[in-house]
């Protein structure tokens, strides 16, 4: 079969942009399937650092066609922005196409989303700020403006028009701000429809073509499944389904195509923002881990929330995607530790849970249960095959591979490329 996903299966930051770059060597197609300029994907190859926020982490590769698939809402502001600094490092953006269907990001939605995170005070969500939320609001009521309006002024004044009489009551008279101007909005948006049209087609059509061709399509999953609005730890989730089963909705292609879903799982884990998060670490190993992993939002900056490796929100992340192998990494941040551990269980109101428990009143109380490995202490960014590594960070690695109920293929050591290192089989 010639259709793969590759998904993060944590809250995120799991090191998706490295993972794709690394297996999209042999693939003709890149497809992002949801999320926004929220998401930040950073690939280092051949000399060249990229922090993508909307564009593929395949662009590298000059055989791929990088998708943006109808799933994903496009601001056009920071697509174009964004191509243009991919283009200032070298790379050619000529092969990137986006879906007509995207819904677009508008400027009330991003103003939207910052005065209701201001009022929401100490219950706000930690949102990026980026609009996100709100376009898929409008999404699923109907009312969004698509990347296809761009190009019929007429439809793109109408539609928008009809918004702003909703958008602006509520700006002005609930948080008593200024409104929004439909002309400047459409003069604006109007001048980016010629930068933005040589890149839109039917991207759906493309894809299905490609797979009655045999070409290989990997599907790339923006966020973690543990963020996903129905399978995440709602409310503390982003607007969209990272999950595996949204790529083909979101694609437009049928889900005999796939044979392979790749699950990226940091040695330990992160979250940004708030939300429960039974491992966090809030002491001199946890400051630890976020030094060295070196643990910032892309897009945000925002510091990252790190704890030991939780092998119940994995098998989780299996079940719920279907997970053929897993790629971990990161594995190089725990070197120097005495030991390190990992969550098996959670005990909560007088229960026993080895899987995600079934209530969030649950999962906020959730006491985990450890296992204690022993640490290892050299240094292992240099090794280039398993073999090398030492024997604890081997033992950790199966140890991963045995609770989570999946095999691990790959183990990345360090950012670049090249510190990927394949995973024997055991057998």
């Amino acid at each position: 079969m010639p259709a793969s996903i590759v998904l993060g299966t944590q809250w995120g930051d799991e090191g998706k942009g490295k993972a794709v770059d690394f297996l999209a060597d042999r693939v003709d197609y890149v497809v992002r399937y949801q999320g926004g300029n929220n998401a930040g994907h950073t690939v280092i190859a051949e000399g060249r650092l990229l922090k993508l926020q909307l564009i593929p982490s395949g662009i590298l590769y000059p055989h791929i066609t990088s998708v943006i698939a109808d799933g994903v809402v496009v601001d056009p502001r920071h697509l174009i922005k964004e191509m243009d600094q991919v283009r200032e490092t070298g790379v050619d953006v000529s092969r990137l196409v986006v879906s007509g269907n995207a819904h677009m990001i508008m400027p009330y939605h991003l103003e939207l989303e910052k005065v209701t995170e201001r009022f929401l005070g100490k219950n706000a969500l930690g949102t990026t700020k980026r609009g996100i939320g709100p376009a898929y609001g409008d999404k699923a009521a109907r009312i969004g403006l698509r990347i296809q309006d761009l190009f019929d002024e007429k439809i793109f004044r109408e539609k928008l028009e009809v918004v702003l009489r909703e958008k602006n009551l509520i700006l002005t008279k609930i948080y008593n701000r200024l409104p929004l101007d439909a002309d400047r909005i459409v003069e604006e948006y109007m001048g980016l429809a010629e930068r933005v049209q040589p890149h839109v087609i039917d991207t759906g059509a493309l894809l299905h073509q490609a797979l009655i061709d045999g070409k290989q399509v990997m599907f790339e999953g923006a966020q973690g499944v543990l963020l996903d609005l129905d399978h995440g730890t709602y409310p503390f989730v982003t607007s969209s389904n990272p999950v595996a089963g949204s790529a083909l909705a979101s694609a437009g292609v049928g889900p005999h195509w796939v044979d392979r879903v790749v699950g990226i799982m940091k040695a330990y884990i992160t979250r940004v923002g708030a939300g429960p998060f039974p491992t966090e670490l809030v002491d001199d190993v946890g400051e630890r881990l976020g030094t060295r992993g070196k643990e910032f939002g892309t897009v945000t900056g925002r510091q990252r929330r790190c704890g030991w490796f939780d092998a119940c929100l994995g098998r989780y992340a299996a079940r719920l995607n279907g997970l053929t192998e897993l790629l971990v990494t990161k594995l190089d941040v725990l070197s120097g530790l005495d030991t390190v551990k990992i969550c098996t269980g959670y005990r909560a109101y007088g229960q026993a849970f080895d899987d995600m428990p079934p209530h969030q009143s649950v999962f906020h109380d959730a006491s985990p249960i450890y296992e204690e490995l022993e640490g290892w202490h050299e240094e292992i960014d240099e090794c280039r095959v398993f073999e090398d590594l030492p024997k604890q960070a081997q033992v950790y690695v199966r140890r991963m591979e045995e609770l989570v109920g999946v095999p691990v293929s790959i183990v990345s050591v360090g950012p670049a490329r090249e510190q990927s290192l394949p995973v024997p089989d055991p057998r």
